[in-house]
C-alpha cells in the first residue's frame, strides 16, 4: 500500500460505524501476536508518513529503529561506539540508495547508552519502545535477556548485539532474535581446534570469563572442546570487569598455579590485557586465546603490547578489515577509507544486514508494522555479503558450517591485528551435541 493510499484508508476508517471501528481494533490486537494472520499495512510504532528528521528524500515516510548500547561509561564502550558508527553508516548507505519502498530508516533519534548495565538497558528499553517498529541494536547477553519477554509481548525484533547460543534456538529466543554468525559457546570450540592445529593439541585448558554473563556460554563451549578431545579443564576462573573487581589479580593467580597451554578469554579487553601482562611477568609460558570482545586494537599502544603480540590470538565470527568480501569492501567504503577504533564497525555492518533483509520482506509484503515484522522472521533468508556464511531464521543451527576468523595482534595491521586463517571450520564441531543452549539465564 502506498502512503496516499494509507491516507485514503484511514480517512475511510475514520468514517467507520462505532461498532465497525471497535470490531478493527479487536482484529488488530488478536493479530499482534504475529503469524500468519499478521496484520497488513505499515501502520503502528516506528512507522511515520512524515519524513525523517534527516531525510535524503523528504517525500518519503520514516522507518524508526532503537538502538541499545554501550556507548558510554562501560566496558565495551568502546566496541559499542564503533558498532554504532558502522550502523548509522549503514543505514545512511541504505537511505542513499532509495531506502525502503516509500521510507527511509533512522536510527538515530531513538538511541540510548545503557553502560552495558542490566537495569539502565531496561530502562533505556522503556523510552524508546513506545517510538520504534525494532530495535537496530540490542548489546549485551543478559541485558538483552532481561528484556526478553517484553519483547515478545511487543512483538519488537532486535538484531542481536551477542552471540549467546539460546538466540540460535527458535524456541528460546522466541523467534525476536536476529543473530548472525557463530555463538560464543562454539566460538570457543572453533578457536581451540584452531588452536591444536597449529600449536598442538592442549593437554590442559583454564578459562577467564565474565561470570553470568557471554563469558558462562563461552565457558561451557570450552568444556564441550575438552570432553570432546579427552584434554583436561584445569580452571574455570569467573572474573567481572574492573569496575566491580578492581583488579584481574585472583584470576592471574590462579592461571599461574593451575599451569594450563592455553588460557581462553572471554572479558572486556582492559580486563584481558592485563590477564595477559600480568601472566606473562610472572613467568607464565602459555598462550591466551580471546573471544571477539576481548580485543581491542588501542591495546597495542599500552605496556600489555608486547606480551598481546607474543602470547595471544584473537577469534571473530566476520572477515577483518582486511578481508576480501564484498561486505567488508562496502565497510570500508562507508567509512570513507578512515579506518574505525576497532572491530565493532565490521559487527555493526554485519549485524544490519538481517534487519535490512527483514524490512524488505515486510515492505515487498505490505507488513511494516511490529505483528507483521514478526511473523516474517521465521524462513527469512539473509546474505551477509561474505562476510559470514548466509543464514536461514527460524531453522535449528548447523554448527558445522558455522567459522571463525582467526587474527594475531600486529601494530602494522588495520585494526592491530593481522588475519591469519579466515572462515576456519572447526572438525570438533561434528562431534559435539549442539541442540540446546550451551547455558540458560
Amino acid at each position: 500500500m502506498t502512503r496516499s493510499g494509507r491516507r485514503t484508508w484511514l480517512l475511510r476508517a475514520a468514517a467507520l460505524p462505532a461498532a465497525a471501528a471497535l470490531l478493527l481494533g479487536s482484529a488488530c490486537t488478536s493479530a499482534e501476536e504475529g503469524g500468519s494472520d499478521a496484520p497488513t499495512g505499515a501502520s503502528g510504532p516506528g512507522v511515520s508518513d512524515e519524513p525523517c528528521p534527516n531525510a535524503i528524500d523528504k517525500n518519503k515516510g520514516c522507518i524508526y529503529l532503537g538502538v541499545l548500547s554501550d556507548l558510554e561509561g562501560g566496558p565495551f564502550a568502546v566496541l559499542g561506539q564503533s558498532i554504532n558508527e558502522a550502523q548509522l553508516a549503514f543505514w545512511k548507505k541504505v537511505n542513499e540508495d532509495g531506502g525502503i519502498g516509500d521510507y527511509e530508516v533512522d536510527i538515530a533519534t531513538n538511541t540510548k547508552n545503557t553502560s552495558y548495565d542490566v537495569q539502565k538497558h531496561a530502562a533505556a528499553y522503556q523510552q524508546v519502545e513506545p517510538n520504534v517498529l525494532a530495535l537496530a541494536m540490542s548489546l549485551g547477553t543478559v541485558n538483552t535477556q532481561a528484556v526478553l519477554d517484553q519483547m515478545d509481548t511487543g512483538n519488537l525484533v532486535a538484531a542481536a548485539g551477542t552471540f549467546w547460543s539460546g538466540w540460535q534456538f527458535p524456541a528460546d529466543d522466541k523467534g525476536v532474535m536476529l543473530e548472525a554468525g557463530y555463538s560464543y559457546c562454539t566460538e570457543a570450540v572453533i578457536g581451540l581446534d584452531w588452536f591444536a592445529s597449529v600449536h598442538n593439541k592442549p593437554a590442559k585448558v583454564a578459562s577467564v570469563v565474565y561470570k553470568g554473563d557471554y563469558g558462562g556460554d563461552y565457558a561451557a563451549g570450552a568444556k564441550k572442546w575438552v570432553e570432546a578431545n579427552e584434554s583436561e579443564l584445569v580452571a574455570e576462573i569467573e572474573t567481572a570487569p574492573n569496575a566491580i573487581a578492581g583488579s584481574q589479580d585472583g584470576p592471574v593467580g590462579q592461571i599461574i598455579a593451575a599451569a594450563p597451554d592455553v588460557v581462553v578469554l572471554a572479558t572486556g579487553p582492559q580486563e584481558m590485557a592485563e590477564i595477559v601482562a600480568k601472566a606473562a611477568q610472572a613467568g607464565y609460558k602459555g598462550r591466551f586465546l580471546g573471544a571477539g570482545p576481548t580485543w581491542n586494537g588501542a591495546l597495542l599502544k599500552t605496556a600489555a603490547a608486547p606480551a598481546l603480540t607474543a602470547l595471544y590470538n584473537g577469534t571473530a565470527p566476520m572477515q577483518g578489515w582486511d578481508g576480501p568480501s564484498e561486505g567488508v569492501k562496502a565497510a570500508r567504503d562507508a567509512s570513507g577509507g578512515k579506518e574505525p577504533a576497532n572491530w565493532g564497525y565490521l559487527a555493526g555492518w554485519a549485524l544490519s544486514y538481517p534487519i535490512k533483509s527483514l524490512l524488505e520482506k515486510a515492505n515487498a509484503e505490505d507488513k511494516l508494522n511490529r505483528a507483521g515484522v514478526r511473523s516474517l522472521v521465521d524462513g527469512l533468508e539473509v546474505d551477509y555479503k561474505g562476510m559470514l556464511p548466509n543464514a536461514t531464521f527460524g531453522t535449528e543451527p548447523d554448527v558445522t558450517t558455522q567459522v571463525a576468523t582467526i587474527a594475531v595482534p600486529d601494530a602494522a595491521a588495520p585494526l592491530g591485528t593481522k588475519t591469519v586463517v579466515d572462515g576456519y571450520k572447526a572438525p570438533s564441531l561434528e562431534k559435539i551435541t549442539y541442540t540446546e543452549p550451551c547455558v540458560r539465564p
